[in-house]
């Protein structure tokens, strides 16, 4: 009796990490685009994107018009990789993650922080897709704010 138990113990652990494994691998992409922030590492931040990835950012106008700016992702790249390690503290929550298939989102409150010292907060949308079981980040779009931020 005590070996069945063990027996659907395991089978029960392993039923719940493989439902985890999707979400946990879009995570760690989202992560490690952080780490590789935090670390001013240009090479591992590129490598969480996929090759046609496009990077947004919404603003306001002095106007008070919305705005929508599109950075180029090599240049993302370059100031980043030109930033010494811990300049660049993006810190985020994730709030929602919806994966079907080879397509997931991940909503991402933040608040990032630069050399230290707070700079802005906003949301992050990312839209990852798997090619042949690797989750790269296909879309970035974000907002930016300086008041408002609050607890996460």
């Amino acid at each position: 009796m005590k070996h069945f138990f063990i027996q659907l113990t395991i089978l029960f652990c392993g039923i719940n990490l493989q439902a985890q494994t999707a979400e946990d691998s879009v995570k760690q992409v989202v992560s490690t685009l952080f780490s590789a922030m935090k670390k001013a590492d240009s090479t591992l931040l590129q490598s969480c994107f996929a090759d046609n990835m496009l990077l947004q950012t919404i603003t306001h106008s002095k106007e008070g018009n919305t705005v929508v700016n599109t950075e180029s992702v090599a240049k993302f790249a370059s100031s980043i990789g030109q930033l010494s390690a811990g300049d660049a503290d993006e810190q985020i929550v994730f709030a929602t993650v919806k994966i079907d298939g080879p397509l997931a989102i991940v909503w991402t409150p933040y608040k990032f922080y630069f050399k230290g010292k707070f700079s802005h907060c906003g949301v992050n949308s990312f839209q990852l897709v798997r090619y042949k079981d690797i989750w790269k980040i296909q879309y970035i779009i974000d907002t930016r704010r300086r008041s408002g931020c609050g607890e996460f």
